[in-house]
């Protein structure tokens, strides 16, 4: 039987990346996104180039009523899924805690934490039936240390840290695995969405170095899945050589 895996934001960065890695081995592809023209095109370049096949779920995860719709709605064929990546979410502004802008922090808020859960809340029933499957949540080096001008984002993040413990304890009855991934600097459209469009300001964040890949993450993430059964890799915590942590670097002069 193919194996299904289920992919948030999908259309870019490390959420296409995963979804080329799960279908060049095998799996078909559940595929979420906001943008379904975007979603339509990575559809076609999948199909044509692997033996696979693509449900596609264009929804915003923020919309918690359009979550439970198409998730509960899911075709019999498609329910079986083995395996989540929470992967949509973003950063938005980087500025003072006193300089924020609201409409951001709803956002990044309403993106990277309630919209991980509504999606987690809604494929846990169909794993939970099966007794298997297994959920990676997309975290972030700035949910393990707080940096300047990241309060938000990092908030976002810490609650991802806090959300993949609480589900590893809670889903633990149902062997269910959870994975919690934390990237560090990685070049995709993440600097851009940050800067709103302004690629200048999105460049000086991976001046010097030689940052990671969104193929670097999905190469991780599907480690994390293809490990024994009785297995489960908790947090990963993945930086390009030139980084430390959250803040320190060793940029190229």
């Amino acid at each position: 039987m193919q194996k299904i895996v289920f992919i948030t934001g999908a259309t870019s960065g490390f959420g296409r990346a995963c979804a080329e890695k799960f279908a060049a081995n095998g799996y078909d592809l559940i595929l979420n996104g906001r943008r379904e023209e975007r979603l339509e095109a990575l559809q076609k370049e999948i199909e044509s180039k692997f033996n696979i096949a693509v449900l596609l779920l264009p929804f915003d995860v923020r919309d918690e009523k359009a979550v439970f719709t198409y998730i509960n709605n899911l075709p019999a064929e498609w329910q079986n899924i083995d395996v989540l990546i929470n992967n949509a979410g973003l950063a938005l502004g980087r500025g003072y805690f006193d300089e924020g802008d609201l409409e951001d922090w709803n956002t990044m808020i309403d993106t990277n934490v309630k919209g991980l859960m509504y999606v987690a809340k809604a494929v846990v029933p169909f794993m939970i039936q099966r007794k298997q499957g297994h959920i990676i949540n997309m975290g972030s080096v700035a949910g393990k240390q707080v940096y300047e001008k990241g309060n938000a984002y990092c908030a976002s993040k810490f609650a991802v840290d806090a959300i993949s413990k609480g589900m590893r304890i809670d889903l633990l009855q149902h062997n269910i695995k959870v994975t919690a991934i934390n990237p560090g600097a990685a070049e995709t459209e993440f600097s851009i969405v940050r800067f709103k469009g302004d690629e200048i300001s999105a460049k000086k964040i991976y001046e010097g170095l030689q940052p990671l890949t969104a193929e670097d993450i999905a190469d991780v993430i599907w480690y994390c899945t293809t490990v024994p059964k009785h297995v489960c890799i908790n947090d990963l915590t993945i930086t390009c050589l030139q980084q430390a942590d959250a803040v320190y670097f060793n940029r190229n002069k």
